[in-house]
């Protein structure tokens, strides 16, 4: 008999192991670490604890990840009761910039929109931008996160500050379905913002900015 059919066999008649309970104390294979020979039964004590190890290790995994959630959606609630309270457009854009900057540690924060007010075309979010990144604005289903190559919004963030910028985040500003905007993230780290990553928490912040911004300039 091959292995194949010791293996089958001994699926198929489960009581051989009753009928012969004795040979199993006396049968031993290799230790699964080298060395020694062990018994069966101690054989599957240890596969038991190295599998009891593998699941304490993924459960720490998951309480880490639930944890930092928690934190993040922690943040997320001291922005968004901080933005309803804002009550003008430099108010917002200030309210913005801080909890960014401070409570997620996003260096580099700039924003654009493409329809100035009256008596704000002087702002710096409202300098022009090109009509290639409006139409790539509308056509964001949900926050880009990469490379700053090829793109204008590294500009945003200053001439000195471009120089740095290896990754960043965009979020496009809707609404009512209409893009009347763009928020852009900027890092040093080319890993801050990457392709593939999630981005959840990224386009809850462009809801709540979309409407915060709707609210205090006449957008319609």
């Amino acid at each position: 008999m091959n292995p194949e059919e010791v293996a089958q066999y001994l699926q198929e008649h489960p009581q051989f192991f009753e009928e012969y309970a004795d040979l199993i104390s006396r049968v031993v294979i290799p230790h699964p670490h080298g060395g020694r020979t062990i018994s069966i039964t101690e054989r599957q004590m240890l596969a038991l604890r190295d599998k009891n190890r593998q699941l304490e290790g993924k459960l720490a995994e998951l309480i880490g990840f639930g944890e930092e959630n928690d934190m993040i959606g922690e943040k997320m609630h001291r922005l968004g009761v901080a933005i309803i309270a804002a009550k003008s457009f430099q108010a917002v854009i200030h309210t913005l910039n801080f909890h960014l900057r401070d409570d997620f540690a996003i260096p580099l924060f700039a924003l654009r929109l493409w329809r100035p007010p009256e008596n704000g075309a002087e702002l710096p979010e409202f300098v022009n931008v090109s009509e290639e990144l409006q139409a790539f604005a509308e056509t964001l289903a949900q926050p880009y996160c990469g490379s700053t190559s090829g793109f204008e919004t590294a500009s945003w963030f200053g001439a000195e500050a471009a120089k740095h910028v290896r990754s960043q985040g965009l979020i496009a500003l809707r609404n009512g379905g209409g893009t009347f905007g763009m928020i852009a993230l900027g890092s040093e780290d080319a890993q801050r913002f990457y392709s593939g990553m999630g981005t959840l928490y990224l386009q809850r912040l462009g809801e709540m900015a979309s409407a915060a911004l709707a609210r205090v300039l006449p957008l319609a």
